[in-house]
């Protein structure tokens, strides 16, 4: 299995997953329809989990049914809710979470960040080359199965599966979030402050300022990525836009220094966009929740 420093990643959106565009199917009870509630969308996420081991045990692999525990911190809460201050104790040590990975290996979730408590990840690492490529065949055609039995999804392979999801997300957060008169009106300030600060601002859009800091810092470390990984071939993509990013092979000392510059600018961008984060944050969480529940995600 390749090293995590030589793992070229396609990023998405927030934590999740999540950007892109394009023409996916919408899974069955799209993003303009009532929403499960909450109890309804974890059962679906436990028989979507179900389905996939029942189909890999057929084809002779082990997959142990895994639903990401829903549990938060109350610092991740008030983040998640727009709060200014949990947002500013989180970007005064992390700044956007990118090099923090590097610098506090194991405290964050993420590339090169602590292990992944899925033990499919186990499972995976403990493969053959030869069983791995077999293993992720199996789950292909495991995850279509899947999709058309618990979600109504019509799915390719795996991969399709998270860029119908990237799609999903960003046609909501077009429709949600960028057309959303207040977060328009808010955004025009920060964009100014963040120019008047020497930051450059190519889109203004809701959605795009928000991703704004967070992507600069990730070109900064693919770049890093890209030259220690000259002959590395391109992963797949999961849309036709998504961004791929290398990671590099960085000490916590060789990181430091570029976290240092990431601090500052977080805490710039959170001052200039105090106002449009505390409005814009908890409806991104509400949109981000919504696709993911109708994904089982």
């Amino acid at each position: 299995m390749l090293k995590r420093s030589r793992l070229a990643i396609a990023m998405s959106l927030s934590a999740a997953v999540l950007c892109g565009c394009g023409g996916a199917a919408e899974p069955t009870g799209g993003a303009g329809t009532a929403q499960p509630s909450q109890a309804a969308a974890k059962d679906k996420k436990h028989q979507f989990e179900a389905a996939k081991a029942d189909c890999m045990k057929q084809k002779g692999f082990t997959y142990v049914p895994y639903v990401k525990p829903e549990a938060k911190s109350e610092d991740e809460r008030k983040r998640a809710s727009g709060d200014y201050q949990a947002m500013k104790k989180y970007r005064t040590k992390y700044g956007f979470g990118v090099f923090a990975l590097q610098v506090y290996p194991g405290e964050l979730e993420g590339p090169g960040g602590k292990d992944d408590p899925n033990p499919n990840m186990k499972i995976q690492a403990d493969l053959s080359t030869a069983q791995l490529t077999a293993y992720h065949k199996a789950k292909d055609a495991c995850v279509v199965t899947a999709g058309k039995q618990v979600l109504g999804l019509t799915l390719k392979s795996n991969i399709d599966y998270f860029s119908q999801m990237a799609i999903a997300h960003r046609r909501a957060k077009a429709t949600e979030l960028d057309g959303d008169p207040e977060l328009v009106e808010l955004a025009g300030p920060m964009a100014t402050c963040l120019k008047g600060k020497g930051y450059s601002v190519a889109d203004a859009k809701p959605s795009a300022l928000n991703q704004r800091g967070e992507r600069e810092f990730m070109r900064r470390q693919d770049k890093l990525g890209r030259q220690q990984q000259k002959n590395l071939p391109e992963a797949p993509k999961m849309t036709k836009e998504t961004e791929q990013f290398h990671l590099p092979e960085l000490t916590p000392d060789a990181a430091r220094p570029y976290l240092v510059q990431e601090v500052k600018a977080a805490l710039d961008d959170l001052e200039c966009g105090k106002d449009f984060y505390a409005a814009y944050t908890p409806k991104e969480t509400a949109v981000q929740r919504k696709i993911n529940d109708l994904f089982a995600f």
